[in-house]
């Protein structure tokens, strides 16, 4: 008996396919989402508490000094600038005006800007300036943070 014309050539098996990847790839990949997800999350958390701070600051604030106050808002302020405008921390007068109002849709009156820029300086007792003034200032602060933060 002659069984070699019956025998067949050695057949290699399929390869390893690319599709679907082994289970541990999609854990992988699950994890670095959530890794994104998360750190995106708090990033927004850690922005919105800096916001949340400064017009919780400002709604504290005692308006019957209105000296006082202005000179916290203009802490505030300079605050924000430090961490979000390096470039703004050393102006001072004027300059300091007009970078506020550059970044600002709403821009301050004068007697608001005045308060502003001549608060640290002045006399707690010889002010000039009128609860309307402070009340004009915390507004505009309120709107600036609102935008810049």
């Amino acid at each position: 008996m002659d069984n070699l014309p019956e025998l067949r050539d050695i057949h290699l098996p399929n390869g390893v396919s690319f599709f679907p990847p082994a289970y541990g790839w999609g854990v992988i990949l699950f994890g670095i989402i959530c890794l994104i997800i998360f750190y995106e999350l708090w990033r927004i958390a850690q922005q919105k508490s800096k916001k949340r701070y400064a017009l919780k600051v400002l709604s504290q604030l005692d308006q019957k000094n209105i000296i006082a106050s202005a000179v916290t808002i203009s802490e505030l302020l300079r605050r924000i600038c430090v961490y979000k405008f390096p470039q703004a921390s050393s102006l001072y007068g004027k300059d300091w005006i007009a970078f506020l109002n550059q970044k600002t849709e709403q821009t301050a009156t004068a007697n608001t800007a005045e308060l502003l820029m001549n608060a640290p300086y002045l006399n707690q007792e010889t002010s000039a300036f009128s609860k309307h003034d402070l009340e004009d200032l915390i507004l505009f602060s309120k709107d600036w943070i609102g935008e810049n933060l």
